[in-house]
């Protein structure tokens, strides 16, 4: 790998400068780096760690829903509503917010009817948004109900944005 970074700067080297060989091939391999988001920096302080037993894949919707259910009443994620999701449904894609997960082209938005179980459902609460999991029969498992993790009715957070289909993408 080292070789052909030092072969990719090579070329670079002569291309844009017509640097000499000697200097090229002794130029240090790039820095790799990752791009830090809103999600990286939002609350640095705060750490919320889990165990293998809870990041045990939940690909289902039986399964996402169990997730919460074993939660009932857990504090743990107040404040962290998009973060729950993305766990009770072992989700590869994550997002800054609720609200980003809602305005983003990750599933189809519906509106109307009544979201199935285990969709994602969401509400214009806060700047941030709010998600939960639906429980297919106009009920939701969401953080935030009396204060911790709990299962309510759709029309217990205001202002109802819709669902999108529940996945672990």
């Amino acid at each position: 790998m080292r070789t052909i970074c030092q072969a990719a700067a090579l070329a670079a080297a002569l291309f844009f400068g017509g640097a000499t060989v000697a200097s090229a091939a002794t130029a240090p391999a790039p820095e790799v780096y990752s791009e830090v988001t809103a999600a990286d920096i939002a609350d640095p302080g705060a750490v919320i760690t889990d165990s293998a037993a809870d990041l045990a894949a939940a690909r289902t919707a039986n399964q996402a829903i169990a997730w919460f259910s074993s939660r009932n009443g857990s504090t743990a994620y107040q404040g962290y509503c998009e973060k729950a999701v993305r766990l009770a449904w072992d989700r590869v894609t994550h997002h800054a917010s609720a609200i980003d997960h809602w305005r983003s082209s990750d599933g189809a938005r519906h509106t109307t009817g009544t979201p199935p179980r285990g969709a994602f459902v969401f509400w214009n609460i806060s700047a941030y948004g709010h998600v939960g999991i639906a429980d297919g029969s106009g009920g939701v498992w969401a953080t935030s109900v009396n204060g911790a993790i709990g299962h309510a009715r759709q029309g217990y957070f205001a202002n109802y944005l819709g669902w999108k289909p529940g996945n672990s993408n």
